[in-house]
């Protein structure tokens, strides 16, 4: 779900176990298996629809661009996989594009359990950990939306170095 606030629901999650008898360690390994399948399934989609897709005569899908992507995937497809989890709506395309890509499995896997764990750990401990301080819990809202628009921020810097470079080549 590309639309879904991970980040921040990771951490009211894991405040939301410091107040009451959520059990952390069992939230972390569920939590965990989930992102790593989530993402696994996700790649499969990609690598069975792709070639598939690319086949087809539609305009905007061109194998010029398949033969991009695997390149991309090849050169940067292992911090791509780790630094998706923390940009939202990236981090559910990364997985399907890396299948559509060809990247190798092994190297997919490996980066996604690693983006996986420390994801996870982060924003669920986090929550943990800070999630009953009085002024967190007091701000909790306030601190959720502050978790969504930090989350945000990569996509906007991209963006407005994206247009940059545009205008520069005008």
């Amino acid at each position: 779900m590309p639309f879904l606030p991970g980040d921040s629901l990771l951490f009211a999650i894991g405040a939301l176990a410091a107040q009451s008898s959520l059990n952390i360690t069992v939230l972390l390994v569920i939590l965990i298996v989930a992102a790593i399948l989530g993402d696994t399934v996700n790649y499969w989609i990609g690598a069975y629809m792709g070639p598939r897709v690319f086949h087809e005569k539609i305009k905007f899908l061109k194998k010029e661009y398949l033969v991009k992507t695997e390149q991309f995937y090849e050169v940067h497809g292992n911090k791509t996989i780790f630094l998706a989890r923390f940009i939202p709506i990236i981090r559910t395309f990364a997985p399907f594009v890396a299948g559509i890509g060809k990247m190798k499995y092994g190297r997919f896997l490996s980066y996604n359990i690693v983006g996986g764990m420390v994801w996870v750990t982060l924003f669920l401990l986090g929550g943990y950990y800070f999630g009953d301080i009085a002024f967190v819990r007091e701000n909790f809202s306030l601190v959720i939306m502050l978790i969504i628009l930090i989350s945000f921020i990569p996509v906007v810097i991209e963006f407005i170095n994206h247009r940059r470079k545009r205008i520069r080549s005008l």
